[in-house]
């Protein structure tokens, strides 16, 4: 069958949207020469921002970050999916407001939910009481995969957009309910008075104005499909050029009885992508590939570039991943539940690993398929989430296969500079600990490139925020020492220096002179590190980013930025919890 029948007969409904995709990449693959688009969506690709005018229609995962029930993190969520665990429960008994089950149901529920920490986001605890629980965990769960990408400081200033404006991320996100609104609203009754907003759509904007960036951006209801149409519609936006990079993700909350039942659920998560050409060359970290998606009523059109197919070959498995095989993972998660099972995919193909699709099954290894040659091809997965009233929407996913690289080596005592700054000084305690902690399990033996990725990571990848410290250290023990002796005084030792900038920076405007940026990249050629510690401490501003040119292989990410949570809910504020 030819790729003119294959669509003939997706229109006429005698194929479903599946069937046709895996049927036009196995045409795709036997046909030399680009496949044709289908035609309910021509390919509109423009000249990318800041990128080569064409694209092969590949996205890159580089950012991920989520909490899903029993999992806090993503690497929770993998060891949840290959145990085959059930994580249904009675709802946790510190959750505010009344029970959204009834006596003898179940659900899939995050912990922790009243807990936020608004300092970290600028502002103050009753605008986070008054901020929904979903929008929180969105603040969180988008910093935190844009932290994972690399692209909370300086490297945001390479993501130029249309115009060649500066940090071009766009911000697509779904959510679907308001119940914290309708707790409030029912609340009044008993004596409260201020009232959170009971629409999402400048959900984006806290981060935006954060770290000044620049894009479109747009909210998305389309109720359990809102995710994965918030990815199609950020892989849409990349393809138009319309920026550099792209946030999607979603959230759901189940605060109101009126939407509880059996096997509802709960989670949040978000993905960081680019133009998979525009990643490599930037020298990110890819998680996973995106190589379609798509999202409409009825038999919803796949989108198509020129290359886009899934692999075919001898042996290997192409997983599916459905709302009924998400239903023991995190439940009925509505506007949630598609940013679920995308990582659920993205992490079984990165580990090779299947999870087990019932009770009393075990894990089995994912074998890739191989061409004619012999030559593997990469794990596939095709994410489907459908409302069960004809809206459909998903996306394809593959296991990224780097080309062998070999990274440059690190000489033996090369001092590197370390950088890390948090909002507060209790942050930045935390962030030492936490970081000291990470290296204490990678080993203090570790070899000098580690160190120097972690040390670039940090100069380029995280911002700069007002409290900071900076250590010059030959090797991984040198920098734990330092690192230790913070967290456990707070003050600055031989090889660790400490500033606090929250009563102003740069003294001198130096960072407003435009020969600055000359000066420091003298010092950064003849290795001043002492004399670049300094001013970075002052307050001015380096493009480490620019100075250190683009990224090599093997890219290490060292732990994210810690919240301190404190219980903002409603009419409470309680304490702080780690």
């Amino acid at each position: 069958m030819d790729e003119r029948e294959i669509l003939t007969r997706f229109k006429a409904g005698t194929l479903d949207r599946a069937q046709a995709t895996l049927l036009l990449a196995g045409a795709t693959a036997r046909t030399p020469g680009p496949a044709p688009a289908p035609p309910e969506r021509p390919h509109t690709a423009a000249p990318a921002a800041g990128g080569p005018s064409a694209t092969d229609g590949r996205y890159a995962v580089v950012g991920l970050a989520g909490r899903y029930p029993l999992a806090d993190d993503p690497h929770a969520l993998f060891e949840n999916l290959s145990a085959g665990r059930d994580t249904a429960r009675c709802a946790p008994a510190e959750r505010p407001g009344p029970s959204v089950l009834a006596p003898g149901q179940r659900g899939h529920f995050l912990d922790g939910i009243a807990q936020f920490d608004a300092e970290f986001f600028g502002l103050t605890p009753r605008e986070g009481a008054l901020l929904d629980p979903q929008e929180r965990l969105l603040l969180e769960a988008a910093w935190l995969a844009l932290e994972d990408a690399g692209c909370t400081g300086a490297r945001l200033d390479a993501l130029n957009g249309p115009g060649g404006a500066p940090r071009s991320v766009g911000f697509f996100i779904g959510v679907s309910s308001s119940d914290y609104a309708l707790l409030a609203a029912e609340g009044r009754e008993h004596g409260l008075r201020d009232m959170p907003r009971s629409s999402h759509g400048s959900l984006p904007g806290r981060l935006v104005a954060l770290l000044r960036l620049s894009g479109p951006g747009q909210v998305v209801d389309t109720g359990v499909c809102s995710a994965l149409t918030a990815v199609h519609l950020a892989v849409a936006s990349l393809e138009r050029g319309e920026c550099a990079a792209a946030v999607a993700g979603g959230a759901e909350l189940l605060l109101h009885p009126s939407r509880g039942g059996d096997g509802a659920g709960e989670g949040v998560g978000a993905v960081v992508l680019k133009r998979l050409d525009r990643a490599l060359r930037d020298g990110d970290r890819v998680h996973a590939v995106v190589r379609d998606t798509f999202s409409g009523f009825g038999h919803a059109a796949p989108r198509h570039g020129a290359d886009v197919d899934i692999p075919r070959g001898a042996g290997g498995f192409r997983l599916r991943v459905t709302r009924d095989t998400l239903a023991r993972r995190v439940g009925d998660a509505g506007a949630a539940l598609g940013i679920a099972g995308l990582t659920a995919a993205l992490l079984q193909a990165r580990h090779g690993v299947l999870a087990p699709a019932g009770r009393g099954e075990e894990p089995v290894p994912w074998q890739r398929a191989r061409d004619e040659h012999g030559r593997d091809l990469p794990r596939a997965a095709v994410v489907e989430v459908d409302d069960g009233h004809g809206l459909t929407a998903g996306a394809v996913v593959e296991e990224f296969l780097p080309r062998p690289a070999v990274a440059p080596a690190e000489a033996d005592g090369t001092h590197q500079l370390v950088l890390l700054s948090a909002p507060t000084p209790a942050h930045l305690v935390a962030g030492a600990t936490r970081l000291a902690d990470w290296l204490e399990a990678h080993g203090q033996d570790a070899d000098a490139p580690l160190l120097a990725r972690v040390a670039r990571h940090l100069r380029a990848g995280r911002a700069a925020l007002p409290c900071r410290i900076a250590v010059l250290a030959a090797d991984v023990p040198e920098l734990l020492t330092a690192l230790r002796r913070f967290a456990g005084t707070g003050r600055p030792g031989a090889n660790l220096r400490h500033a606090d900038l929250r009563d102003g920076a740069d003294p001198l405007h130096l960072g407003r002179a435009p020969e600055t940026r000359d000066y420091l990249a003298a010092l950064w050629r003849s290795g001043r590190l002492e004399q670049l510690t300094r001013l970075w401490l002052s307050g001015v501003e380096a493009d480490w980013a620019a100075l250190e040119g683009p990224a090599v292989a093997g890219t290490v990410v060292p732990p994210p930025s810690v919240f301190l949570r404190q219980t903002l809910w409603l009419d409470a504020v309680g304490e702080r919890t780690g």
